[in-house]
């Protein structure tokens, strides 16, 4: 048995004992997603679950869990790729340049502070080399979950990785960037990445023009 069957194994056994199993059946060993079936409906309980998520590789190189933070009740979703080095290190979200900027874009422009919004990421630990799909499909559905959970009137995507990978669409981040898009039933805005941004100082007007568009949407009744 490899190494990575062994973590699955152990990733069912504990799910099974949390949610009061003694016993189990035939564990069906795959590199699909967890059944959303299997997930919680408890913000608390599946954070629980994530932290000791063992599915793919992130999981052998990751420092910390970034889980998601924020308001449980939140009316805006925002949504990244996966977290940075400084958050991983930190442990937590709106930390480090990209923290500060994104908490300006939010603060000067959106009638929300930061503890109004719930942020998380596509995926819950720090690649060493770049998030892959693999990765994505892994933890996919802890993100479907979240959303559901949260149920935000609007979704804002971060940069075309989360875009793409989130609404399963291989549009360039400049052909829908700005544009009210769907996802499921939620209304979704997919706009630059805040490391885009700081790279790129001349694309946050355009950033700007988002973000008035998405208080637009937060603002109707």
């Amino acid at each position: 048995m490899t190494k990575a069957v062994k973590e699955k194994v152990l990733y069912q056994l504990n799910f099974l004992k949390s949610i009061g199993y003694d016993y189990h059946g035939m564990l069906k060993l795959s590199n699909q997603e967890v059944n959303s079936s299997m997930l919680p409906n408890n913000m608390y309980e599946l954070k629980n679950l994530v932290e000791n998520c063992y599915l793919c590789e992130l999981s052998k190189t990751r420092k910390n869990i970034l889980f998601g933070e924020g308001n449980l009740n939140a009316s805006l979703m925002l949504i990244f790729d996966e977290p940075t080095s400084t958050e991983d290190e930190l442990k937590s979200f709106f930390v480090g340049k990209t923290g500060e900027q994104l908490s300006k874009m939010i603060e000067n422009v959106l009638p929300l502070k930061k503890e109004d919004v719930y942020i998380t990421t596509l995926v819950k630990c720090k690649s060493s080399n770049g998030m892959d799909a693999s990765s994505y499909n892994s933890c996919s559905t802890y993100l479907h979950k979240q959303i559901d959970l949260i149920n935000p009137k609007l979704i804002v995507t971060f940069g075309e990785k989360a875009y793409q990978f989130l609404c399963n669409d291989t549009s360039s981040l400049n052909q829908v960037r700005g544009q009210i898009m769907s996802f499921k039933n939620y209304k979704l805005v997919p706009t630059h990445s805040v490391s885009y941004l700081l790279r790129n100082p001349s694309s946050k007007k355009e950033a700007y023009y988002d973000m008035l568009k998405i208080k637009s949407i937060l603002e109707l009744n």
